[in-house]
């Protein structure tokens, strides 16, 4: 079914991934900064999953959601990292139509994926702070896996939209794509057909997306600060500050990033100049996100302490 869906009517059967720039001399030291990039991506990541799995004190819904987050991260990283690498040793590095569209529909998931796991997030810190004598009960297990379900349910259907569309449309002869993966944006400068509909589409979803996720975590967080001001007591300030640091630096990176990648001056005389602000969102924060979740929290230190202790012992 997939194989009849992703057939269109274009006479492209193959794109070229222009990679990120054309300078022959930046080749191999920007191949081994994103080889290393990428391996302590994995690394992170991978090492968070499982040190939450392995310690039952992790157990709670904060560490599940940030399960999940580490998850996606080190999934749309797989779906675009590689192929990004070969592009800097290879002298054309070539992705087929259909690649190309499974390469879209996966990156679309998890970054979609990503911002309403975000969003959830925001959740937490604010039951645990406002309504802490009802935690136990607004954050039950059954509470936490609908929101994580709602989180990739949105991502795919996002996904399904942007891909549905971009499908729809026609390449004929420009098959050179201005990035290091299938975007949407770059792949809509090579179509031979109107993408109004699409350009529609992608506003509509996107704005839709950034808005609901932004004005539900600006409202959690106006709900916690607002109580955080009324705490006469400094040890509390400080927790609560505590528990909502990490979320907060991860969400500025996330969609800070995402804006200075999508969000560009009309006047713009050259449209891939998005894919280095790309950098940052598909490459940077993915790596950083399990550091900022294990240097700024003392749980997270005491489970690698226990595990190196149960490892080496």
């Amino acid at each position: 079914m997939m194989q009849m869906v992703m057939e269109n009517d274009s006479s492209v059967s193959e794109f070229i991934l222009r990679g990120l720039t054309d300078q022959a001399e930046l080749q191999l030291p920007l191949f081994i900064l994103f080889l290393v990039n990428y391996t302590a991506t994995v690394i992170g990541n991978l090492g968070l999953m499982n040190l939450i799995c392995l310690n039952s004190n992790l157990h709670t819904p904060m560490y599940f959601f940030i399960f999940n987050l580490s998850f996606i991260d080190f999934c749309y990283s797989l779906v675009f990292t590689p192929k990004m690498l070969m592009s800097f040793v290879l002298e054309k590095n070539t992705i087929s139509f259909r690649g190309c569209m499974t390469q879209l529909f996966f990156f679309c998931v998890f970054v979609n994926s990503e911002s309403y796991v975000l969003t959830a997030m925001a959740y937490d810190p604010y039951v645990a702070i406002c309504q802490p004598l009802l935690y136990n009960v607004v954050m039950s297990p059954k509470i936490c896996c609908l929101l994580i379900f709602g989180s990739y349910l949105m991502g795919f259907a996002s996904a399904i939209v942007h891909t549905g569309c971009m499908i729809r449309l026609r390449f004929c002869d420009s098959n050179i794509i201005n990035h290091y993966m299938c975007d949407i944006f770059p792949l809509l400068q090579l179509s031979c057909s109107s993408t109004y509909v699409n350009e529609l589409m992608s506003s509509v979803v996107v704005g839709t997306a950034i808005i609901v996720c932004c004005l539900i975590i600006f409202i959690s967080y106006a709900m916690i600060l607002f109580n955080i001001i009324h705490m006469s007591s400094g040890k509390a300030w400080s927790k609560a500050l505590g528990t909502c640091g990490s979320h907060i630096i991860t969400v500025s990176l996330f969609y800070g990033s995402g804006l200075l990648a999508y969000v560009k001056p009309s006047s713009a005389e050259i449209v891939g100049q998005g894919k280095f602000f790309s950098v940052f969102y598909t490459l940077l924060v993915p790596m950083l996100n399990p550091l900022i979740y294990s240097l700024r929290n003392k749980d997270v230190k005491l489970a690698v302490k226990r595990t190196w202790q149960r490892l080496t012992s």
